[in-house]
């Protein structure tokens, strides 16, 4: 399956591609390992995912009190004003 990001393609191995890749995980790490990689594989990307949560509400937070923003709420004000 082939998805579109951003102008690059990207596959999705099927099934049948990732039975050997586990199997080659099995073998390298040892299956008492696996849950401990897992876990440490979930934490990481959970801790990704809130850091650029952060970014993001901290990029809007500086676009809502830009000065350009400001001017545009006062525009809006006197016009408020003269009507």
């Amino acid at each position: 399956m082939a998805l579109k990001s951003g102008g690059v393609v990207m596959f999705m191995p099927s099934w049948q591609e990732l039975i050997p890749i586990l199997i080659i995980v099995i073998i390298i790490f040892g299956a008492k390992k696996l849950p401990e990689i897992g876990s440490g594989l979930g934490k990481g990307i959970k801790s990704f995912k809130k850091s650029m949560k952060e970014i993001n509400e901290e990029d809007v937070k500086k676009e809502d009190n830009s000065p350009k923003n400001e001017e545009v709420e006062a525009e809006k004000l006197e016009k408020k004003d003269t009507k």
